[in-house]
């Protein structure tokens, strides 16, 4: 693939994680349930992976710090997931 695919993939990819960022930004504002919220950081934290790997290209050794971001933002949607069942249980 050449580098300006790549970089306009890249965008692609960044743009879309953020737009639907704001989408849960949105509902969160609307109906204020965490688990939107939690959503909205989730992709909010996709999208600042993939606008990184997309600015500063690294070799493969190098991007291991940058997939934190990335694992981070699974941890997010799990614990507000895990969150969300254990308070629905209680009730």
């Amino acid at each position: 693939m050449s580098l300006m695919a790549a970089g306009f993939l890249a965008g692609l990819i960044t743009m879309s994680f953020a737009a639907i960022a704001l989408c849960f930004v949105r509902y969160w504002w609307l109906r204020r349930d965490p688990l939107l919220g939690a959503f909205a950081i989730a992709f909010g934290l996709l999208a600042t992976h993939h606008a990184i790997l997309g600015l500063f290209p690294a070799p493969h050794e190098r991007r291991s710090l940058v997939y934190l971001l990335r694992v981070t933002a699974f941890g997010v949607i799990a614990v507000a997931i895990l969150r969300k069942n254990i308070i629905a249980a209680r009730r």
